[in-house]
C-alpha cells in the first residue's frame, strides 16, 4: 500500500494535519472527574477518583500522592476481539501515563493518599496511548486536581519515507517510525518520549518539532471542552 500520493496520507490528510478531534468534558456523573475523546477512529473513556486514602496502607507514601493509572482496551476495541485483562502492553501503557501525570500534579499536597485513573479504550485507531494520556488530564482537571499544567499527548511518526504527524492505523503497522510523545505546554517540558522504529537524527528532530506542534493544537481543545462544561454550569 502506497502511504503517500501526491503530498497527500492515505486519508486525505497532508503531512502536518490532525486526525479530527473532539473532548468533551465531565460525562460521567460518579466519578470526580471524566473526559470522553474522539480521535480519528479512536473513541476513549478517561475518569478520575480521588485523592482519597491509599489502600493497602503499605503502598501509601508520607511525602506525597501515588498515582494509579489503569489503561485498558476493550475486547471490543479491535477487529480481532482482544482478550479480556491487562496484558503487557496495557501494563507498560498504564506505567508511562502514572509518570507522565505525576510529573504535573501536585503530589506533596495529598500524602498518604491516591488518586485513581481509569482509561477505557472503546474503540482503537492507532495512537491510543497518546488519546488516553489527553482524556486523562481533561478528566483530572475536571476532578479539581491541583497541577502545573494540563499535559496533551501526540505523536509523530515516518510513513512512506516522510515524517508525518498524527499517524493513522495503516501508518502505525506498515510505516517505518512512531514516536509519542506527552509535554506541558505552557513550558514544553516533554513528560513522555519514546519511539519505536528507525530514523536518522535529522528525522527525529523534525517528529518532535511536528509532535509539539500538534499537541499545541489539542492543549486549546481541552481547555475549549473544560470551559464549555463550566459555562454550561454557570448558565443554568
Amino acid at each position: 500500500m502506497e502511504l503517500m500520493k501526491d503530498g497527500k496520507r492515505t486519508d486525505g490528510r497532508k503531512r502536518d494535519e490532525l486526525r479530527p478531534i473532539k473532548i468533551e468534558a465531565g460525562p460521567l456523573y460518579r466519578a470526580n472527574g471524566s473526559c470522553y475523546l474522539e480521535w480519528g477512529g479512536n473513541k476513549v473513556m478517561a475518569a478520575v477518583y480521588g485523592p482519597k486514602e491509599a489502600i493497602p496502607r503499605h503502598i501509601q507514601d508520607p511525602r506525597k500522592a501515588i498515582i494509579e493509572a489503569k489503561y485498558n482496551m476493550a475486547s471490543f476495541s479491535v477487529s480481532d476481539r482482544k482478550r479480556p485483562g491487562p496484558d503487557r502492553r496495557s501494563r507498560e501503557i498504564s506505567k508511562i501515563t502514572s509518570e507522565a501525570l505525576e510529573n504535573v500534579v501536585l503530589v506533596e499536597m495529598f500524602p498518604r493518599a491516591s488518586i485513581e485513573v481509569e482509561i477505557e479504550i472503546l474503540d482503537a485507531d492507532a495512537g491510543t496511548r497518546c488519546a488516553g494520556i489527553t482524556a486523562a488530564a481533561v478528566a483530572m482537571a475536571d476532578a479539581g486536581i491541583p497541577m502545573r499544567d494540563i499535559p496533551v499527548s501526540c505523536a509523530a511518526g515516518k510513513a512512506g519515507d516522510t515524517v508525518v504527524l498524527d499517524l493513522v492505523g495503516t501508518e502505525d503497522m506498515k510505516g517505518q517510525a512512531d514516536v509519542p510523545i506527552a509535554i506541558a505546554p505552557r513550558t514544553d517540558d516533554i513528560l513522555l518520549l519514546q519511539m519505536d522504529g528507525h530514523m536518522t537524527a535529522e528525522e527525529i528532530d523534525e517528529a518532535l518539532e511536528l509532535a509539539i506542534h500538534g499537541c499545541h493544537q489539542i492543549a486549546e481543545m481541552q481547555k475549549e471542552a473544560l470551559m464549555t462544561k463550566y459555562k454550561t454550569f454557570e448558565e443554568e
